[in-house]
């Protein structure tokens, strides 16, 4: 098993190109799965053993979510086996993902966002960095992920563009605002490393996802903002926002960075502030 694991990883990273993060979450599917499978030869799983498997993750009710994803993960497996003909069957075609719930993401109001990112002492360098942070977030609305990548000269402050690494390491090139571009500077003009990454932590090493998460956990408190924000809200409050001030769709999921249309969709379904002001405006008998 594990032979035919390091030949599925190794297509992951090299012909489908994934993330490390990607690739781990395949492995950790797999590693579940693998404990279920026992000593039972590869090839003699078929449908009847991997729905007996799905019989048994649920009785450990994992959420609906996670079993989608390891259901996803076990048809690609047995896809690439049936590829490199080493399995004759994907004995994975028939199964049935579970129906997801999609939730409507948070946002902030726009009022909530400027109280947030004028929260940091500007005083400090910390400070600095810390508004910088959150400008480039609601500016872009790039992925936490994305945001800690990023490098002094990704940053282009006379064509006020970013250069951002996204999901499956496809690059893409996004606008950023005064506000963040004088943010950013001001953050590097009193900086005194000349490390290549543009975020740094006191010991003047990359921030990590978790370093933003504890960044933002203590503006809340000090913004009073009572509701849960992620470094995702941001990016939900920049897309709802746009979208709230007649942003078209298509143009939004370009600067989201993602794939299909469907993912920016939930965006239209957030707030009926907009439709309210379209309704009262074009019905006769609003």
């Amino acid at each position: 098993m594990n032979r035919y694991v390091d030949k599925f990883t190794s297509y992951l990273e090299i012909e489908k190109n994934y993330s490390p993060h990607t690739i781990l979450n395949y492995k950790l599917d797999l590693n579940e799965f693998f404990k279920f499978v026992g000593e039972t030869p590869v090839e003699q799983i078929d449908y009847m053993f991997l729905r007996r498997y799905l019989a048994q993750m649920r009785t450990t009710n994992p959420k609906p979510r996670t079993i989608a994803r390891r259901i996803s993960t076990l048809r690609s497996f047995f896809k690439f086996l049936q590829r490199e003909n080493l399995v004759k069957n994907n004995p994975a075609t028939l199964l049935m993902s579970t129906k997801l719930d999609k939730t409507l993401p948070k946002f902030l109001t726009e009022e909530q966002v400027n109280v947030f990112i004028e929260a940091p002492d500007l005083m400090k360098l910390a400070g600095k960095r810390d508004k910088a942070i959150m400008e480039t977030l609601y500016s872009t609305g790039i992925r936490v992920s994305e945001l800690v990548g990023l490098n002094t000269d990704s940053v282009d402050v006379i064509s006020n563009v970013v250069k951002v690494f996204g999901k499956g390491k496809k690059e893409r090139i996004v606008p950023i605002g005064d506000k963040a571009i004088n943010a950013i500077k001001e953050y590097l003009d009193s900086r005194k490393s000349s490390s290549k990454a543009l975020f740094l932590n006191k010991r003047g090493g990359r921030l990590t996802d978790r370093s933003i998460r504890n960044i933002l956990d203590k503006y809340i408190i000090k913004a009073s903002i009572e509701q849960n924000v992620s470094p995702h809200v941001l990016r939900h409050s920049f897309a709802t926002h746009l979208l709230n001030r007649g942003a078209d769709l298509r143009s939004v999921q370009e600067l989201l960075g993602h794939v299909n249309l469907s993912t920016t969709q939930i965006y239209t379904h957030i707030t009926t502030e907009r439709l309210k002001k379209v309704y009262d405006k074009a019905h006769p008998r609003a």
